[in-house]
């Protein structure tokens, strides 16, 4: 009975869990759509709207590892309820914002909070499902709560702003963390390195060095291409990388084993978790605007639309250990990634009248391949970290994750903006003067068609659109590259080394004096 009670109390341990990933990828897709009308209320410059939009994601990737690392030592559950109680406290001063400045400041807490929650649920997960199949259906669940919640975020934060102010998006982000702080003490078991070494601060430093640089180049390569402040940023982030690296080589107790990326089936493990992440990133990315800007739905009606592709992500997530278990880990990574390959190529054929259906279609297939490959990917991730190390594994993972959001964005958005002002030429009626504003965005130029009016207007908006989808068909075809790609590496792994699970990475293996 005892052990009924025990096996009980780790599945419910596990629904707490999923809790502070359900807030934080609602969190996520919310505040694009609460852009306009918070920019109307509080009148930010272009250069405070774009710190709003990318301060929580600087400040989150640059902290992973460390708060990884923090929770290893001073008790994941106790960072957890940190993190927790700071999230919310900052989703109300996010609301409640009335300056830009407020609004950002809030923002950064929020991306310090969530730099705690992450790497703590899923340290916390390895460590109470010690079981190799358990811990596999643990984190497909986790990972079924994270498409869950992108997928509600949109539909909520769209209901919300056609009721409520712009700040009522945040609010989401309060009653989730004030119940965690309630049950997480009763239910959730405490977990830390028995041996801890002493919190390295240089690597600490060095991490918060590599990643904000690096972070901010990709975003800012994403708006302006190449220029002096990208390149410094790339240079100083990858010298601090570098640092960083040879640290841990030096260390006896490093924060990040980095001779594990010397095992190819390690380094499969955080590509497929990265690409999968740059996968859902840029379809995001391109299918929003899509439907919005060219199809012309509102928010909560988009946000409906893709409720089946999020179904069909929720759906892959949970059947997706039970299927490596028969095939493999790595088949799944591959026929998963390649079903991403499949559905962005499905994309390339989207019309500007309006493909609905078929992207639609292209989405559901590309969520569920990644979905899958993503859940396979983290778990190798995890089973390849000491669970006394299991926060530092987790904020590999997490890591990945974000950079692969980043780059998703960044890379993609890139193709399709180059693609798209050099699609945009000239357009009868329209002065140069309007054309040359409207090849910043597609929101743009949608906006100067609406002052021209009349053929003018209309004439700027089909070209606007045209050129728009075929910079997304560019794009899309870029992607579906990169995932088949990583998708025949994840296949030559799988038939070169068929009986090698991915846990049988020799844990500091390789490791330099």
């Amino acid at each position: 009975m005892r052990d009924d009670d025990r096996n009980h109390r780790r599945w419910w341990t596990l629904i707490v869990l999923t809790l502070p990933v359900l807030i934080i990828s609602m969190d996520a897709t919310v505040l694009g759509f609460a852009v306009p009308s918070l920019s109307a209320s509080l009148a930010p410059s272009s250069a405070q709207l774009l710190w709003i939009i990318d301060i929580y994601s600087f400040v989150l990737a640059g902290l992973l590892i460390t708060m990884g690392a923090l929770g290893d030592r001073i008790g994941r559950r106790r960072l957890l309820m940190f993190g927790a109680a700071g999230f919310g406290v900052a989703s109300l001063l996010a609301a409640f914002s009335t300056t830009p400045e407020m609004l950002i400041a809030a923002r950064a807490m929020l991306g310090i909070a969530g730099a705690t929650l992450m790497p703590s649920t899923l340290s916390l997960i390895r460590n109470v499902f010690t079981d190799e199949r358990e811990r596999q259906t643990a984190i497909a669940i986790w990972a079924a709560a994270f498409a869950f919640g992108s997928a509600l975020g949109p539909i909520a934060g769209g209901f919300l702003l056609e009721h409520f102010w712009w700040g009522s998006v945040f609010l989401i982000g309060v009653p989730v963390p004030v119940a965690l702080l309630l049950v997480a003490p009763r239910l959730v078991p405490e977990s830390r390195d028995p041996k801890p070494g002493a919190f390295d601060l240089t690597s600490a430093g060095l991490s918060l060095a590599t990643m904000l640089p690096v972070v901010y180049a990709i975003k800012m390569f994403a708006e302006h291409g190449f220029s002096p402040v990208v390149i410094v940023s790339a240079v100083v982030g990858g010298s601090a990388g570098f640092a960083f690296v040879r640290r841990q080589q030096r260390l006896a107790d490093p924060m990040v084993d980095v001779s594990l990326f010397s095992v190819s089936r390690f380094r499969m493990a955080v590509s497929g978790n990265l690409i999968a992440a740059f996968g859902f990133a840029g379809s995001l990315f391109f299918v929003t605007q899509y439907l919005q800007l060219v199809v012309g739905m509102s928010p909560l009606r988009a946000g409906l639309q893709l409720l089946p592709a999020a179904l069909s992500s929720i759906t892959f997530t949970v059947l997706a250990p039970a299927v490596a278990r028969r095939y493999g880990s790595f088949a799944v990574i591959a026929a998963g990634l390649s079903m991403g390959a499949v559905g962005f190529a499905m994309l390339t054929q989207v019309t500007a009248d309006g493909s609905v259906a078929l992207t639609t279609a292209a989405v559901i297939v590309l969520n569920a391949g990644l979905g899958a490959s993503m859940t396979v990917a983290i778990d190798g991730i995890l089973a390849a970290i000491p669970p006394a190390r299991a926060g530092a594994g987790a904020s590999v993972s997490e890591t990945a994750i974000e950079l692969g959001v980043a780059l998703g964005t960044a890379v993609l958005g890139s193709i399709a903006a180059a693609v798209y002002r050099s699609e945009l030429d000239d357009v009868d009626g329209v002065p140069a003067e309007v054309l040359e504003v409207s090849r910043d965005t597609l929101g743009a130029a949608l906006g100067a068609a609406e002052r021209l009016g009349g053929d003018p207007g209309a004439a700027l908006t089909a070209a606007a659109d045209s050129a728009f989808v075929d910079g997304f068909h560019v794009a899309a075809l870029a992607a579906s590259v990169a995932l088949g790609t990583v998708a025949l590496w994840a296949l030559r792994i799988r038939l070169t080394g068929r009986s090698a699970p991915v846990e049988a990475v020799p844990v500091g293996a390789g490791r330099g004096s």
